[in-house]
């Protein structure tokens, strides 16, 4: 890989973390949720070119912004391994997550979440969890790790490489019918 595209997407990655950061209402100790095909990012299709360079690149980026933050962040691996998360066991331990056996490979499990296991202080595999805001890169699908109403974040950044990128933001259920009123700090 040409250093100078390692360069541009980590860059691109950590400023649309920080611009998807700024946009959302998240507190110190919420959880971020990224999924990336390292293939989408070099121009080639989902699943067909993984490249750990790439992810390395694009994982650094997030990854820096998460924790300057205090935000834990949650690594999607590949449809291999049923899109598994990679996360710190202090998250899966607060959040009483059960803890599977796998480590993820770039081609199983994908380039992304090896990167994020090997980053990690402690990491550990989980099959679900319900994040606060996510960053799908290169059409991932993330969606079933965001808490239940998730809400799309546009941000100026649109892409990472040449990978497509979606951002969004949890909020609480409104409930209650016509007559309810909301709190506006939770929208």
């Amino acid at each position: 890989m040409k250093e100078e595209f390692l360069k541009r997407v980590e860059e691109e990655a950590g400023r649309a973390a920080i611009e998807l950061l700024d946009a959302t209402k998240l507190s110190k100790g919420d959880i971020l949720v990224v999924g990336c095909s390292s293939s989408e990012v070099t121009g080639e299709r989902i699943g067909t070119a993984s490249s750990l360079e790439t992810a390395q690149a694009v994982f650094e980026g997030i990854y820096k912004a998460a924790l300057e933050r205090g935000i834990f962040l949650a690594a999607q691996c590949c449809e291999h391994l049923n899109r598994a998360l990679i996360i710190e066991k202090e998250l899966a331990v607060r959040e009483r997550l059960p803890i599977v056996n796998v480590v993820p490979q770039p081609k199983a499990g994908g380039s992304f979440g090896t990167t994020a296991y090997s980053r990690f202080q402690q990491p550990v595999a989980v099959e679900h969890i319900k994040a606060q805001a996510g960053m799908d890169i290169g059409d991932t699908l993330i969606g079933m790790h965001l808490q239940d109403v998730a809400v799309p974040v546009r941000i100026e950044i649109k892409q990472i490489g040449q990978a497509h990128l979606v951002c969004a933001r949890t909020r609480g259920k409104f409930i209650g019918g016509a007559r309810a009123v909301y709190d506006e700090n939770l929208l």
